[in-house]
């Protein structure tokens, strides 16, 4: 069974960086795509970034395009979202999911919380001003 755990969170000065990790157990990472998705206070969870299997595709939201680099390492088992230029807006709890992989699906639908079925527990991001 699939399990991950994401890490790197914490506190961070608006114009900062920072590097998340998802690591799984259990299963491993291929043939899976794996999103990072974000909550913050007193709003929905967004879809922050997206890799498709075989890293064939990566996606990102509007929020944090430009700013957020997908990657994943499978010998390692671990899926990486680098952000950079960090603002209070970035506050949020961080899940990464992991959902099919597919080859012709729209990535669009693949970007969405209803694609994944496997989530973390989350990891908390607070940019201060």
């Amino acid at each position: 069974q699939l399990q991950l755990e994401e890490s790197g969170g914490g506190l961070v000065q608006t114009g900062g960086s920072l590097r998340l990790s998802c690591a799984a157990s259990g299963l491993s990472l291929d043939g899976y795509t794996i999103g990072w998705f974000r909550q913050g206070p007193g709003k929905e969870r967004e879809g922050v970034s997206a890799i498709g299997t075989r890293d064939s595709w990566m996606s990102y939201g509007a929020s944090v395009k430009g700013r957020a680099t997908i990657s994943r390492d499978n010998s390692k088992m671990t899926v990486f979202l680098e952000m950079n230029s960090l603002t209070p807006e970035d506050t949020a709890v961080y899940y990464c999911a992991a959902g099919p992989g597919s080859f012709n699906t729209p990535i669009q639908t693949m970007m969405k919380e209803s694609w994944y079925d496997v989530w973390g527990q989350g990891t908390q991001v607070t940019v201060s001003s």
